[in-house]
């Protein structure tokens, strides 16, 4: 939750052409009230834009909540679902992540799953079952083919925010469990789906990071409240 009109301007000008001629995908992800300023700066670019969340309904009595279809009423093409965040401070289980990500696809956005474990269950050794229980509910709700149309994305919660950050090593192993994951279903599907790691990117681990086989770019953070950082991890990518 960052941001303001002014430095806002700044930054999302600086981004633009930044990234200009960069072959990497980039797109930001703004708290929903800067929506229009997004699109007014990002329009004709080669940066997309998109949400932070979005709601599982697609209409009704839910006050509060922003819908997918008011989301492509400002030109979003993407939206964050089940980040740590949502799901460790406004109880977003695994099933209303599921549910979350069927609503972005069913108008056509393309929504960024996230996926992840705490330090207390790093610690205990079962990260793949958790990051396979936060996948699985989404393949259960959504089905494996429905991921050709969405991003995966892997962030630790121990390492974000924290300084601290995955090894390489580290997160390629669990990228390749998810990747293999979807292949037990579909492996046309996991050979072409994006799954980007997000857990304290910085320009000096981006190089190092993305070099990995199944790290396909990265969910950043703090490091993209800073322009010239958040183009050199673009430039990166």
């Amino acid at each position: 939750m960052h941001g303001s009109l002014a430095a806002n301007l700044g930054l999302l000008h600086a981004v633009r052409a930044g990234v200009d001629g960069l072959a990497a995908q980039v797109a930001v992800c703004v708290p929903y009230p800067y929506l229009p300023q997004a699109q007014a700066v990002l329009a004709g670019s080669a940066v997309a834009w998109g949400a932070q969340d979005v709601s599982e309904h697609a209409q009704g009595a839910y006050t509060g909540e922003v819908s997918a279809v008011m989301l492509n009423d400002f030109g979003c093409r993407y939206a964050i679902v089940g980040h740590s965040e949502r799901r460790s401070f406004y109880g977003d289980s695994d099933e209303v992540v599921a549910a979350k990500t069927a609503a972005a696809l069913a108008a056509n956005l393309v929504p960024i799953v996230c996926v992840g474990e705490t330090l207390a269950e790093r610690e205990a050794n079962v990260t793949a079952e958790v990051v396979t229980r936060q996948l699985d509910a989404v393949i259960a709700r959504v089905g494996v083919a429905a991921l050709a149309k969405a991003v995966v994305a892997y962030e630790p919660v121990w390492a974000i925010g924290t300084g601290k950050t995955a090894s390489a090593a580290q997160a390629q192993e669990v990228h390749a469990l998810l990747r293999a994951r979807v292949a037990q279903a579909d492996a046309g599907v996991a050979a072409g789906l994006q799954i980007l790691y997000g857990g304290s990117v910085k320009p000096g681990n981006a190089k190092e990071l993305f070099s990995q086989p199944d790290i396909d770019g990265g969910l950043i953070g703090g490091a993209a409240l800073v322009a010239a950082d958040f183009v050199a991890i673009c430039a990166a990518a």
